[in-house]
């Protein structure tokens, strides 16, 4: 087995291309996920009034995916339940616990739904019978 001089194996690491992260870190702004611009477009078609990105506690950063407005209703599109996403490790699990039980105990109705949910309709169908929409 031949070895490769140190500085040759320096001058071939430095070469290579780097690779760009599979998501790129954006500060302030948020990604919206397919589910949730597929469940703003079937509110919209139902002629429900939401809100999206909504913070609903004064004292934390917390937002809503979505807002309906008249209502003390939260919806929230989980992405990632598949794919070993944020919503279903450990520290994101908790985090998402503590965030809908505040909201909970701030009066909201809190859905949580995931993007097949949406994509089959299950979703605007459920936020319609809350509504009276229906």
């Amino acid at each position: 087995m031949s070895s490769i001089p140190l500085a040759e194996y320096r001058k071939m690491i430095k070469a290579r291309p780097k690779v760009k992260s599979r998501r790129p870190v954006r500060r302030g702004t948020k990604t919206v996920s397919e589910g949730e611009a597929t469940l703003a477009q079937h509110l919209k078609a139902h002629g429900i009034e939401f809100v999206q990105e909504f913070k609903f506690c004064e004292t934390r950063k917390w937002r809503a995916d979505f807002h309906i407005v008249g209502h003390k209703l939260l919806v929230e599109v989980e992405g990632g339940i598949w794919s070993g996403g944020r919503h279903t490790r450990g520290k994101g699990y908790q985090a998402d616990m503590e965030k809908y039980n505040a909201a909970t105990m701030l009066g909201y109705t809190v859905l949580r739904f995931s993007t097949a949910d949406v994509k089959s309709g299950g979703a605007i169908e459920s936020i319609k019978g809350m509504v009276g929409n229906a």
